[in-house]
C-alpha cells in the first residue's frame, strides 16, 4: 500500500508498533530513553524507539518537536511514523533535524483503519512511501 509523504527521510525496515491511543510527546515520551512515558497510555513503558511508530493520533503541544528533535538527536527516534492527520508541531521537529544535518526517519499519513493490519508485523517503508509488511 502506498502512503502520502509528509517528511521525506531514510527508507527502513523495522517493527510495527501500532498505539492504540493518542500520545503526547511532551510528557508522553521520554526523550532519554524513548519509552512512553505516560502512565495513563495503554502502552505505558513500551520503547518507541528503531519502531515504526503508527500514531492513531497525537495530544498537542508545542514542545513535541523539541522531543522529536531530542530522540533523533540521541538516536533514539523511531524508525519511521505513520500518522493518521499531519500534526504540523511534530513534524517540525524532523524538519529541523533535517535541517541541522541529522538522519530522520520519514513521515507518512495513513488512514488509521489500515493500521490493524501491521499489528505484530515487520514494515519495510519506501522512499516513495510504500507500505510493506515484511
Amino acid at each position: 500500500m502506498k502512503a502520502e509523504i509528509l517528511v521525506a527521510g531514510q527508507p527502513t525496515e523495522a517493527p510495527a508498533l501500532v498505539l492504540t491511543a493518542p500520545i503526547s510527546f511532551w510528557g508522553g515520551v521520554n526523550p532519554k530513553t524513548g519509552l512512553i512515558a505516560d502512565v495513563r497510555h495503554p502502552q505505558h513503558g513500551v520503547s518507541i524507539s528503531g519502531k515504526v511508530l503508527c500514531l492513531p493520533g497525537t495530544i498537542g503541544s508545542s514542545s513535541a518537536a523539541a522531543v522529536l528533535l531530542e530522540l533523533v538527536s540521541a538516536g533514539l527516534a523511531p524508525a519511521a511514523l505513520v500518522l493518521h492527520e499531519p500534526d504540523a508541531i511534530l513534524l517540525l521537529g524532523l524538519i529541523v533535524a533535517q535541517e541541522m544535518g541529522h538522519v530522520t526517519p520519514m513521515a507518512l499519513r495513513l488512514d488509521r483503519a489500515k493500521f490493524g493490519e501491521f499489528v505484530d508485523t515487520k514494515l519495510a517503508i519506501g522512499s516513495d512511501g510504500s507500505i510493506t509488511p515484511s
